[in-house]
């Protein structure tokens, strides 16, 4: 089954499904090939089947063979009454079923059998492209942001709770290109600083790319819970064999910026680990390379982070 998949769990089980159905598809082809090789005298037709039909039985009875072979895949519990909770595109039996879909915000097309339309992956979403929005300042003055200059690029650094940067969908990360129509490739962080201080109170308009450096990677919870990466202060260290994390991709020497969407950049590790626990099985995190992630932050008092850094959860 060729396609997208929003991680190699999804991309695994949509192959199960895939082999699943071509199997119950050729075992009702042969069952009705049979059935319609009976001779019947030519003045009778053939029976009316009143009883469920054999290529019913034989769908049942083959999807009863596949599953005792799927108790435990890669870590997961794919027990009858689990696929039938959490997977219930794979636990119908129907000939039509389909892998389920999901398409992101830019309409491309996903195929998610795992993850389904998981909140977390959309919360997560890199949009590609350029998006403009609107902002105004407080009654402090101040609109809640800090920028930081990278590569001749200038970044969104911190976002402060509750304040118009961060209601108008700020994220640490975010790339500014334009402030009021001026370019500002090539700013410094004070000439931009002080760009956004003498900024009208009423009215200023960003044009804003979606974080270029941070990448978003879905994984799935094991038979414990855990996704097998471990962290240190929001840094990667080390990554569990035969994990979801390791199966996905994710690198040490990244540090994790946000956690279905939210960002947890200044939370403290039991903080982050209550928000895995608390999300379902499919995760999605947003990671960004650690020595980008130093250079960002490191004009950033760490108190300021840890106290005032915007950790609201994103609409999906």
């Amino acid at each position: 089954m060729s396609g997208l998949y929003p991680s190699l769990e999804d991309m695994e089980a949509g192959k199960m499904v895939q082999a699943q159905q071509q199997f119950v598809q050729a075992a009702q082809a042969t069952a009705q090939a049979t059935a319609h090789a009976i001779a019947y005298p030519a003045s009778q037709g053939p029976p009316a089947y009143t009883e469920t039909a054999p290529s019913q039985l034989v769908t049942a009875n083959a999807l009863a063979m596949l599953y005792p072979s799927l108790e435990e895949y890669m870590g997961l519990d794919l027990s009858a009454n689990s696929v039938k909770a959490n997977m219930p595109v794979v636990a119908n039996t129907t000939p039509d079923s389909q892998v389920a879909q999901r398409y992101t915000s830019t309409g491309q097309h996903q195929l998610a059998p795992l993850s389904g339309n998981s909140v977390g992956i959309a919360r997560s979403e890199i949009k590609q492209g350029v998006r403009e929005i609107v902002l105004c300042k407080d009654q402090n003055g101040k609109m809640g942001l800090r920028l930081r200059s990278v590569n001749k690029g200038v970044f969104v650094a911190f976002v402060y709770e509750n304040s118009p940067a961060a209601l108008a969908g700020l994220r640490f990360g975010d790339q500014i290109l334009q402030i009021n129509g001026e370019n500002v490739a090539g700013w410094s962080t004070d000439k931009a600083m002080k760009y956004l201080r003498n900024c009208p109170a009423d009215r200023t308009t960003m044009a804003v790319r979606d974080r270029p450096f941070e990448r978003s990677i879905t994984l799935q919870k094991d038979s414990v819970g855990t996704v097998g990466f471990v962290f240190k202060e929001n840094k990667i260290t080390a990554l569990v064999k035969d994990s979801s994390a390791a199966r996905n991709g994710v690198l040490i020497d990244h540090h994790l910026v946000e956690v279905n969407g939210q960002n947890v950049v200044g939370l403290k590790e039991k903080e982050i680990k209550k928000i895995f626990d608390e999300s379902p099985r499919t995760v999605t995190i947003t990671i960004i390379p650690s020595f980008i992630y130093d250079h960002i932050v490191k004009s950033i008092g760490s108190s300021l982070i840890k106290k005032h850094m915007d950790h609201s959860i994103p609409d999906a």
